[in-house]
């Protein structure tokens, strides 16, 4: 039978309300120390100053506080992403500009506390609410860039598939680029994936032969 991965019980008074944030703030710090394996239910208690039995009153296991701290995270993403989109879209720079401002926004929430991303993207389960909300930023994401390349004429390119292409390959890059650096520094691979996108979108001066499937 799967874990659970919901809280037990939502937080209605102000006292309740701080020991879940102080749960999670414990449970932040304790992932990003340990990782997934050794970040135990003990030592996020501990952690907080509650005890262990505080902390399943609200909680079942630490895949379910993992779960709330991707859903804190994306609540943090949401807003900054949103911004940038918006602003996107009402003043339409030139191609390489929006690039790099989407790249650089997508850099910014992967650069704070690799670690503790690592554990909450690569570690935390994924229950289906989680999945469709997932899913559903994705598609408003790449509904705003898909307005923002209509609007800026910045490719001939199919808006709503250039856009697909464009969220996946940010999404993508950014996460690796942080967590795997691998001794490049990031504004180099910023500058690399600003280069990379700018010209996928640049509108086309030759004929791509088109792939014919054999039956």
């Amino acid at each position: 039978m799967p874990a659970r991965t919901h809280p037990r019980k939502a937080p209605r008074q102000a006292r309740s309300r701080l020991t879940v944030e102080a749960l999670l703030d414990a449970a932040a710090q304790v992932f990003e120390r340990h990782g997934y394996a050794a970040g135990t239910t003990n030592r996020i208690a501990e952690r907080a100053g509650v005890s262990i039995g505080s902390l399943y009153q609200y909680y079942p296991n630490k895949d379910a506080i993992l779960v709330a701290l991707v859903e804190q995270h994306l609540d943090e993403g949401t807003a900054a992403a949103g911004s940038v989109l918006a602003a996107l879209v009402a003043d339409v720079p030139p191609a390489d500009v929006g690039m790099r401002r989407l790249v650089e926004a997508m850099v910014a929430l992967h650069r704070d506390r690799p670690a503790l991303h690592r554990v909450l993207f690569e570690e935390a389960p994924r229950p289906p609410a989680l999945r469709r909300r997932l899913e559903e930023l994705e598609e408003t994401v790449t509904a705003a860039v898909a307005a923002y390349l209509r609007a800026s004429d910045a490719t001939d390119r199919d808006p709503e598939l250039a856009a697909r292409m464009v969220v996946r390959v940010v999404e993508t890059v950014t996460h690796e680029l942080v967590l795997r650096p691998r001794g490049v520094p990031v504004d180099a691979h910023v500058d690399e994936a600003v280069v990379l996108l700018t010209r996928y979108l640049g509108k086309r001066d030759i004929n791509v032969p088109s792939v014919t499937r054999s039956a």
